[in-house]
């Protein structure tokens, strides 16, 4: 560790103390993490969790609610007046709409602070009347959770993993361009910027090509958002095979590569991620299981990568400032209302698989985790007879009413991991989850007005998440 990074744990150190003395003089506040990968709806996530605090009547699994504790809720403006606002209004407009249509997803880090006031329980809550706590939503895309995995990496170690994975049969035909690039180049050409940019470019291209295909481990994540460091050293870079002799390119790309760490992903983890309290993780579980085994063995690679961010390597900068504060993770399959009900059960069997699996990798000192099939706003309602189990609503392609019956997911999630990591694993059809799998893209619902938004099991969530901090 240099005296760098020890220097930003003074300063961290110095910040929680601050924070934690206002919170125990003032009113309590939790941070609460969001984040989602590829589609898994992060934006829709957090409008209904809002709509429906301030709503709640759909929320009886709250436990606060239900036994009528939980006495108003309002959006506040938020004491971080840097950090991009949540437009919950926005968000909220466009799914009311008539029609209503999804929102625009978000591509950078936004927060927003909702205010709940409650009367607390025990022999002192006579005596101190009721409370206030302030859910603080932190909403940021799931590749700079990934990125966490770079600061344990040296560029040769990373590159090393990028390559393999882009031969991986999900990732190789999006990957042909690059490859092509890396393989025709002269190592021992002196360096120069005109061929680092169409590696670069091309990488980029190949990481925007798997997003679009629906795939999920995708870092470094701010190639594929960039903002205002379009076009700086720092995003100019790609992985290239270990040298052999002198390579100024890949001694070049080696120093961008830990640019990147400096300049984007320790200030993001310092100042954001490492404040939370708890963390919800959206998983598009439906779409990959869609798509075939291949896709389902990217997202067992990417929970790996989830997983590990929460348990950095012993000595690494991030060490001391993970797994201590977040002690509660929530795993949240989304979508669960293009299945009937009784396949939820199934579909939070293979998440957990996917998960435990990988537990191995990351030990969460302490931190209490939780695996759930949700719908954060249900566009579908269900629809039985003649043997059939279907969901109805609106297509998102032609807005038109339709019936599906998706079929049934595996008892034995075992059977999908194993068909995932098969070595021949092809597309999804005949012979995967018994090819009578599949999935619609549907539109969101007509809202009725004076009700908070339809959802499924989003109470549930949030109970697990926030309800021992309202009592």
């Amino acid at each position: 560790m240099g005296v760098a990074d020890i220097a930003d744990d003074i300063i961290r150190l110095a910040e929680e103390a601050r924070d934690s003395a206002a919170e125990m003089l003032f009113e309590p506040r939790l941070r609460l993490g969001v984040t989602g990968l590829s589609r898994a709806g992060k934006t829709v996530f957090i409008t209904s969790l809002i709509a429906n605090l301030l709503q709640r009547g759909r929320m009886t699994q709250l436990r606060a609610e239900a036994d009528g504790r939980l006495i108003a809720a309002a959006v506040q403006p938020h004491p971080d007046r840097e950090t991009p606002r949540f437009d919950y209004e926005s968000h909220l407009a466009a799914l009311s709409a008539n029609p209503p249509r999804w929102p625009e997803s978000t591509r950078r880090i936004s927060q927003i602070r909702v205010s709940l006031r409650y009367r607390p329980t025990g022999f002192l809550a006579g005596l101190t009347g009721d409370s206030t706590m302030h859910l603080d939503i932190v909403d940021y895309p799931g590749e700079w959770l990934l990125d966490l995995a770079l600061l344990d990496q040296d560029f040769t170690r990373w590159s090393l993993k990028a390559l393999k994975a882009a031969e991986n049969a999900s990732r190789a035909p999006h990957a042909g361009e690059w490859r092509a690039l890396i393989a025709a180049r002269d190592p021992a050409e002196p360096f120069e910027e005109s061929a680092a940019r169409p590696l670069a470019a091309a990488f980029t291209a190949y990481l925007g090509a798997c997003r679009k295909a629906g795939l999920s481990g995708l870092a470094p994540g701010r190639f594929l958002m960039p903002g205002d460091m379009e076009g700086s050293p720092a995003l100019t870079f790609c992985p290239l095979p270990p040298p052999v002799g002198r390579d100024p390119l890949h001694a070049e790309f080696a120093r961008r590569f830990d640019a990147y760490k400096r300049s984007v992903v320790k200030p993001f983890f310092r100042n954001h991620f490492a404040r939370l309290d708890r963390q919800i993780v959206l998983v598009d579980l439906m779409t990959a299981l869609n798509d075939g085994p291949a896709a389902v063995a990217d997202l067992s690679d990417a929970m790996k990568e989830v997983l590990g961010a929460f348990r950095p390597g012993r000595n690494s900068w991030l060490a001391s400032i993970l797994g201590r504060r977040i002690d509660r993770i929530l795993f949240a399959a989304t979508k669960a209302d293009h299945l009937h009900h009784l396949e939820h059960d199934r579909l939070t069997a293979i998440l957990s698989a996917l998960l435990s699996q990988n537990l191995a990798h990351a030990a969460f000192r302490g931190a209490e985790t939780h695996a759930l099939a949700i719908a954060a706003l249900r566009a579908t309602v269900e629809q039985e007879g003649d043997g059939i189990r279907a969901v109805r609503g609106r297509l998102e392609a032609t807005g038109e009413e339709a019936a599906l019956d998706p079929g049934e997911l595996p008892a034995d999630p075992a059977s999908v991991l194993a068909a995932a990591r098969a070595a021949d694993a092809g597309p999804a059809g005949t012979g995967w989850l018994d090819g009578a799998f599949k999935v619609m893209n549907f539109a969101p619902p007509r809202l009725s007005r004076g009700e908070g938004l339809p959802h499924i099991r989003l109470d549930r969530a949030l109970e697990f998440l926030i309800g021992d901090r309202l009592t």
